[in-house]
């Protein structure tokens, strides 16, 4: 059974709170990206990671499981057939991005924009700078093994010609 999160909630009770993250992540799978607080977004984007890995799967149990949190039939065929294949198949994970944006007007709360990250995964620069050391150092260890069989060459070249 999961452990409700201590202390100070969103809203007044646990079945509050909850019942707001899941029409947060409605909103979230209908329209793209939601604007909301940052204490609202990181309690979101922990549910939508595993809405959106669910839906990838694509089966009935997953889509029924889904359908506990996301009640609206038109905002479940989206999540399922429209966002989790946009989704690129090498993610594997972090399909949410969090963007602040300042203060709100009224009562200067933390405001920030949370989206659906649906661009391709790149390769970082750090797997590709690994791999080109891992070129270099297998160069640099043929490149002795090569320099000493011509030294070999030589040195039998040099003894054959003294016989």
């Amino acid at each position: 059974m999961p452990k409700p999160t201590k202390g100070p909630r969103l809203g007044q009770s646990a079945a509050h709170e909850n019942l707001m993250i899941a029409n947060l992540a409605q909103d979230l799978f209908e329209h793209g990206k939601v604007t909301t607080t940052v204490a609202k977004a990181s309690r979101l984007q922990p549910l939508a990671e595993k809405l959106i890995t669910k839906a990838r799967r694509g089966d009935l149990h997953a889509r029924r499981t889904v359908a506990k949190t996301i009640r609206n039939k038109d905002v479940l065929y989206r999540l399922f057939d429209i966002v989790a294949p946009s989704i690129d198949p090498e993610r594997q994970g972090g399909y949410t991005r969090i963007v602040n944006i300042g203060p709100r007007r009224g009562d200067n709360a933390p405001m920030c924009v949370i989206s659906l990250v649906t661009e391709k995964v790149e390769k970082k620069a750090v797997v590709a700078k690994a791999e080109d050391t891992a070129k270099k150092a297998a160069e640099a260890e043929e490149a002795p093994a090569a320099e000493e069989a011509v030294a070999e060459e030589v040195v039998e070249a040099e003894a054959s010609e003294d016989k």
